[in-house]
């Protein structure tokens, strides 16, 4: 499980074009912006959880060893981390966004 996928070339341009009345129509809808996160989230989400279910199986003697447990641990750490870090540059996003006159 990637928590943040890097977007592909075709993603990124059809995020960036502009829906015109002109344009062809989309054969495959389109992923928005709010499903991307919210799926990066629940994955985020998922690995706190197996990070949880491995401390929880080696401290009652499961069949995991301290290294396994280790590495959920640290890459569900990281994961949050950077969503914490998306989070802080979206809600900047917004205050720069709120603070433009117009």
């Amino acid at each position: 499980m990637n928590p943040i996928s890097p977007l592909s070339a075709s993603q990124i341009s059809a995020s960036a074009a502009w829906n015109t009345s002109e344009s062809a129509p989309a054969t495959a809808p389109e992923t928005q912006f709010k499903d991307y996160l919210l799926r990066s989230l629940a994955e985020v989400n998922a690995m706190q959880h197996e990070a949880d279910l491995a401390i929880e199986q080696l401290a009652t003697g499961g069949d995991i060893g301290p290294a396994e447990v280790l590495t959920a641990v640290q890459k569900a750490d990281l994961a949050f981390k950077m969503m914490l870090q998306i989070r802080n540059k979206l809600v900047q996003a917004y205050q720069e966004v709120q603070n433009i006159r117009v």
